[in-house]
C-alpha cells in the first residue's frame, strides 16, 4: 500500500487543509500518517506568510530532503502558501521537490501522489478566488477539540499582509456546509470547536449580502459540543448583535482574538486598517460591560511603516489601558509584494527592539491577570499528565490550543484526557497558573 505522510506547517486553516489533503488520500487507497521515515510520498504543507513561517518552511523541506538522500523517503511534495508563493523559485533552487500544489490546488493530491510515484513533476496552480473544496477530514487534533473553517480568504488588503494574494478573494461557506460538517464534529465526540477564518466577522458578507456569524453561531450552540471558540474577529465588523449573541450563549466562550496591530491613527491609515483608536478603546470599553469575564486577544507589530518613537509609546499605553490579557508581538517583517515594504521604516533590529519592549508590557498584564485569578474556580478541560511538571495541564476559557500557556494542577483522582474538572487557582509556574481540582 502507498504511503503518504503529511506535515502540517502554520496556521490551524492550514491544519484544515491538510486534513482534507489526508481525507483524499485515505478514500483513494493510500495509507497516511504523520511521520516521514518509510513513506512513499511525504507532503508538506507550507506557509509563507512572513519570514519566520519561511525559513520554518524550507528548514523542514530540507530535513526531509536530508532523509530522501538516506532512501528513508521516496518523493516530496511542497503544497500551500510557500509554494503559491514561490513557485519559480522552488522548481529552480530546490531539486529535491518532485512536485508542487498552490493553495487552489489541493483538491488534486491524489492525482500529484499518482503522478510524481509515476515519475512525473506535478505543478498544479489553479485559481486562488475558486469555490471553497468541501472534502471530508481525516481529524489530527486531540479527539476532543477541532477547527471549523467557515470562510477562505481575505478581501482587507491591509498594507503589510500577502494573504489576499496568497488565499484569494474573501468566500464563505454555505451556512449549509458549515453546519453539516459541525454536525459531524459534534457527532464524533468533539467538545471545543473553534471557528476559524482569516476574518469570521464579515462571514455571510458574500454569499447572503449581510453579517451571518450570529446567525451561524446560534444555530452551532445548539448542537452538542461544551466550548465554542471564535478565531479571528476584524475590529470594525463588530456588531451589536454578534456582541449580545456572545454575551448571551453560554457555550461560546468570552475569549475574543481581535487582530488591532496597532492603535495609532496615522499608522492605521497607512496600513489601510478600518476604524482609529477611539473607536478601538470604545470597542474594548463596550465589549468588556457587556460581556463579563471577558479576556482578550489581539496581535501587534512593532516597528510598522510610520510608526515613530511617539506611536510607539502611544501603542505601549494602550496596551496598558485595555488591559489585554493576551497578545502575539511581532517585529515588522516588510513582504515583497506589499505596499508597507516600499515604504519608509525603521531597521529590523529596531524592530525587533520595540517588539521586546511590548512583551515586557504584556508581561506585566499578565503578571496582574494571573494574580487575580488566585482563588478562583475555573473550568479546566484536561489535556493530559505532565511528568516534567508532575502535575495534570489543561486550559481553561482563556486559553487557547497552540497559542496560549496552560493551567498545570494535581488531584485526588485520576483525570481523563478530554475530562472537564473544576480547578481552583493556588498559584503561578513561570507565568502560568496552577492549582488543585476542587471537589466540594
Amino acid at each position: 500500500m502507498t504511503k503518504v505522510a503529511f506535515i502540517s506547517l502554520g496556521c490551524a486553516k492550514n491544519l484544515v487543509n491538510t486534513e482534507q489533503m489526508m481525507a483524499l488520500c485515505r478514500q483513494a487507497g493510500f495509507a497516511v500518517g504523520e511521520e516521514p521515515s518509510g513513506s512513499d510520498v511525504t507532503v508538506i504543507n507550507t506557509c509563507g506568510f512572513i519570514d519566520s513561517a519561511k525559513t520554518e518552511a524550507i528548514d523542514t523541506i530540507l530535513a526531509v530532503a536530508q532523509q530522501k538522500a538516506a532512501g528513508q523517503v521516496k518523493k516530496i511534495l511542497v503544497t500551500g502558501c510557500l509554494s503559491q508563493r514561490y513557485q519559480k523559485e522552488i522548481v529552480e533552487e530546490m531539486p529535491e521537490v518532485d512536485g508542487i500544489l498552490g493553495t487552489g490546488s489541493y483538491g488534486k493530491i491524489v492525482d500529484a501522489v499518482q503522478e510524481v510515484l509515476s515519475g512525473g513533476n506535478p505543478c498544479f496552480f489553479d485559481s486562488i478566488h475558486g469555490d471553497i473544496d468541501e472534502f471530508d477530514r481525516v481529524l489530527t487534533t486531540p479527539r476532543y477539540y477541532a477547527y471549523l473553517r467557515i470562510a477562505e480568504g481575505c478581501d482587507n488588503h491591509c498594507a503589510y499582509c500577502v494573504i489576499p494574494s496568497l488565499r484569494g478573494k474573501y468566500r464563505s461557506r454555505t451556512m449549509e456546509h458549515v453546519l453539516a460538517e459541525a454536525k459531524r464534529l459534534s457527532e464524533a465526540g468533539v467538545k471545543e470547536l473553534i471557528v476559524i477564518a482569516q476574518d469570521i466577522t464579515r462571514y455571510g458578507t458574500d454569499l447572503y449580502g449581510e453579517r451571518k456569524l450570529s446567525a451561524l453561531l446560534r444555530e452551532l450552540a445548539k448542537m452538542n459540543f461544551h466550548w465554542i471558540r471564535l478565531h479571528y474577529l476584524y475590529p470594525d465588523e463588530i456588531t451589536d448583535e454578534l456582541i449580545d449573541t456572545i454575551a448571551g450563549e453560554p457555550k461560546i466562550l468570552k475569549y475574543l482574538d481581535i487582530p488591532i496591530q496597532h492603535c495609532n491613527d496615522r499608522v492605521l491609515t497607512a496600513m489601510n486598517r478600518r476604524g482609529d483608536k477611539e473607536y478601538l478603546l470604545a470597542l474594548f470599553k463596550k465589549l468588556r460591560a457587556k460581556i463579563p469575564g471577558l479576556v482578550l486577544r489581539t496581535s501587534l507589530i512593532a516597528g510598522l511603516p510610520g510608526e515613530d518613537e511617539a506611536a510607539f509609546e502611544e501603542l505601549c499605553g494602550f496596551l496598558e489601558e485595555v488591559g489585554i490579557e493576551r497578545a502575539g508581538v511581532f517585529p515588522y517583517s516588510p513582504e515583497e509584494g506589499t505596499a508597507a515594504a516600499k515604504m519608509e521604516r525603521v531597521d529590523t533590529e529596531e524592530a525587533q527592539r520595540r517588539a521586546e519592549l511590548i512583551v515586557d508590557v504584556q508581561s506585566r498584564i499578565i503578571d496582574a491577570y494571573n494574580e487575580s485569578m488566585q482563588g478562583q474556580i475555573r473550568e479546566v478541560l484536561c489535556t493530559g499528565y505532565d511528568s516534567q511538571a508532575m502535575s495534570y495541564a489543561g486550559r481553561s476559557y482563556a486559553e487557547s490550543p497552540d497559542i496560549d500557556g496552560k493551567i498545570y494542577f494535581t488531584a485526588d483522582r485520576e483525570v481523563a484526557e478530554g475530562e472537564f474538572v473544576p480547578v481552583r487557582i493556588t498559584g503561578t509556574m513561570d507565568g502560568e497558573l496552577t492549582g488543585q481540582v476542587w471537589e466540594e
